[in-house]
């Protein structure tokens, strides 16, 4: 399982970094789409009937079509990273109720909820690679930031994991494999700024331990969508991972939080 994961992993990295550091803008937003789309689809299948999964595919396409003209306003860009911002700030609540007494959101919340979390995702990676300067290279810091966060979780976790994080959102997490990706971040943020260009570290480090924190937070609340709906996996797509959402859960709250914290440092 573990060979079949990393090799998955190195095929799909492959094709984000040549789309990250190759593509236009306009082409990084095409293949982003289609990941979202799948994202959207694994998300609408865990929701609905196939109609009803389709159908919420072609609204979520939509959307980014009316966005894609917007790109341009920078009122556009802050009102929805503020607005994703408030969102993970919220899904905290709901994930600290949800730890206290489990309950079960409406089909219609948990819709509304994936708009939320998809449709910022989109907006947010595409104007940090069509930023002037180093676009591309921010955001594929951010991917790498949270690829590794993500993955030292999961060996710290495996090696000394004993203390659940979140026993009733998601069981094999636990406070080691967290503390693992806080401290993963400890590394590479530090290295990100000198490659990046940012004299300013520090700040740019304590936005990274905030991305860190927040891509813990889409995680669990990826576990949390799963949980309600009786899901191991949001797919199957990626063999030793599940679905796509699955390796998608932790960007989607961190990219918010990183565009947010990096608007004031931007060389």
């Amino acid at each position: 399982m573990l060979k079949q994961r990393l090799l998955t992993a190195l095929i799909l990295a492959t094709l984000v970094v040549t789309s990250v550091l190759l593509l236009p803008s306009a082409w990084f937003g095409g293949v982003l789409l289609l990941f979202i789309l799948l994202g959207a689809w694994e998300w609408g299948g865990l929701l609905f009937r196939p109609a009803g999964q389709s159908a919420y595919c072609l609204l979520i396409v939509g959307l980014i079509g009316m966005a894609w003209r917007f790109l341009d306003y920078t009122v556009f860009i802050r009102s929805t990273t503020l607005g994703a911002c408030l969102f993970w700030i919220y899904v905290l609540l709901c994930l600290w109720r949800y730890a206290l007494d489990p309950y079960t959101s409406s089909t219609l919340a948990w819709a509304m909820a994936g708009l939320m979390t998809l449709l910022p995702l989109w907006v947010i990676l595409m104007d940090l690679h069509s930023s002037t300067g180093l676009g591309p290279a921010y955001v594929l810091f951010l991917l790498v930031l949270v690829a590794v966060a993500d993955s030292s979780a999961y060996f710290a976790g495996r090696r000394w994991g004993r203390h659940k994080l979140a026993p009733r959102l998601s069981p094999g997490k636990t406070r080691e494999g967290a503390l693992g990706a806080l401290v993963a971040t400890l590394v590479v943020a530090p290295a990100g700024a000198a490659l990046l260009g940012i004299g300013a570290w520090l700040p740019f480090l304590l936005i990274c331990l905030v991305t860190t924190v927040f891509s813990i937070i889409g995680d669990l609340f990826e576990s949390m969508l799963k949980r309600q709906h009786t899901a191991k996996d949001s797919g199957v797509l990626l063999p030793g991972h599940g679905g796509l959402l699955d390796r998608m859960d932790s960007l989607t709250a961190a990219a918010p939080v990183f565009l947010a914290g990096l608007s004031g440092l931007l060389p």
